[in-house]
């Protein structure tokens, strides 16, 4: 993009600023942009007796961790036929939330995207110290099967560095932990859960979700958000005091991007494909929300559009729109020639962009 804005701007001035939902790349962003360092430590993987090495990001003055769930808990950590959700645990989320507690941070932001797990955040919550019992006292095992037998929740030597942390989560989906629209129901089957785990999951989260109010007074079964990563969103409220945002609003904030829009004349963006489903939270409706604020218009380069393009033009949302995918580029080719093509559609915004501006 910076290519084809200089070919038509030789001289322009042109900030990059690389950002993230949330999900994948949220500690490849948020770290540089805060001075830091990525850290790897070795951690327990989604299955039993897995062990992974985990990357998260620590900031230059040590006051901030960076954390992807998917690091230590993701999908992409579990092969296709060992995907199963009653067995899958976020024990090694709580390592290492443990890990950025040792480095003496204040404020944790947390990405829970791409999550291998239905276990409530039950794991993370016992690498933290939280035991869950069954009605004979004993420990569950970790998995999210296992929550249908919890009968009680012993909080006693939960870590107490948590009350002296603000615990930030990048949740980009309002689902609640169960039900219809709960964590087991829309996203088990695709770690692995079949029809009858489902039911089975969602029952196990309902006690859990229970359970917890009974021993945090906190109600997480009808938080916003709460479902997201198989219900560690409600984990992480229920024992981390965590506050669930829209991962794009959080990693802006953090980066400052605000601070980058202040004399800006125009914001270039992309996204790989354009829906109706874009206005509903995704990056590029963060980016344009906020540059609206400092009334500075977006334009974009997408890689296709689904329905028309003017459904996307104006009314405070893009300024122009380009799609590398049109009559004449086929997805193939788009593909092969990625860069080129960026670079080409980009020359095209800045060139009409600056039409309308010295015409009006």
């Amino acid at each position: 993009m910076e290519q084809g804005v200089l070919q038509v701007l030789p001289d322009a001035h042109i900030i990059k600023h690389p950002v993230s939902d949330g999900g994948e790349g949220l500690v490849s962003v948020v770290t540089p942009a805060l001075g830091g360092c990525i850290v790897t430590t070795n951690v327990s993987g989604p299955l039993p007796g897995q062990r992974v090495d985990a990357r998260w990001g620590l900031s230059s003055n040590g006051s901030f961790a960076i954390i992807e769930m998917a690091e230590a808990a993701g999908l992409t950590l579990v092969p296709a036929d060992r995907r199963d959700p009653k067995i899958t645990t976020t024990y090694g989320v709580g390592e290492l939330v443990c890990a950025a507690l040792d480095a003496g941070v204040s404020t944790i932001l947390i990405g829970i995207g791409g999550s291998a797990t239905n276990d409530g955040g039950g794991g993370m919550a016992e690498a933290l110290g939280i035991r869950f019992l069954d009605k004979a006292g004993n420990p569950l095992a970790r998995g999210g099967a296992a929550l249908v037998d919890i009968a009680s929740i012993d909080l006693d030597k939960r870590d107490p560095r948590l009350k002296h942390v603000e615990v930030l989560v990048a949740c980009d989906v309002q689902n609640t932990l169960c039900g219809m629209h709960g964590a087991s129901a829309m996203y088990g089957p695709q770690k692995g859960a079949r029809l009858s785990d489902v039911a089975l999951l969602d029952r196990a989260l309902l006690r859990y979700g229970k359970t917890i109010q009974s021993a945090t007074g906190i109600d997480v079964l009808n938080l916003a958000g709460g479902g997201a990563a198989g219900g560690l969103g409600a984990g992480l409220v229920g024992f981390c005091g965590a506050s669930l945002k829209r991962g794009i609003d959080l990693v802006l904030q953090v980066t400052g991007f605000d601070d980058h829009l202040q004399g800006a004349d125009l914001v270039l963006t992309g996204e790989g494909r354009i829906d109706q489903q874009i206005r509903f939270g995704k990056a590029l409706t963060g980016i344009i929300e906020q540059a609206q604020r400092r009334t500075v218009p977006v334009v974009a380069v997408v890689g296709s559009i689904e329905g028309g393009r003017e459904l996307f033009l104006g009314n405070g949302f893009l300024s122009d729109l380009e799609s590398i995918v049109d009559a004449q580029t086929s997805v193939a080719d788009a593909m092969n020639n990625a860069k080129s093509l960026l670079a080409e559609k980009t020359k095209l915004l800045i060139q009409r962009y600056l039409s309308r501006k010295y015409i009006s």
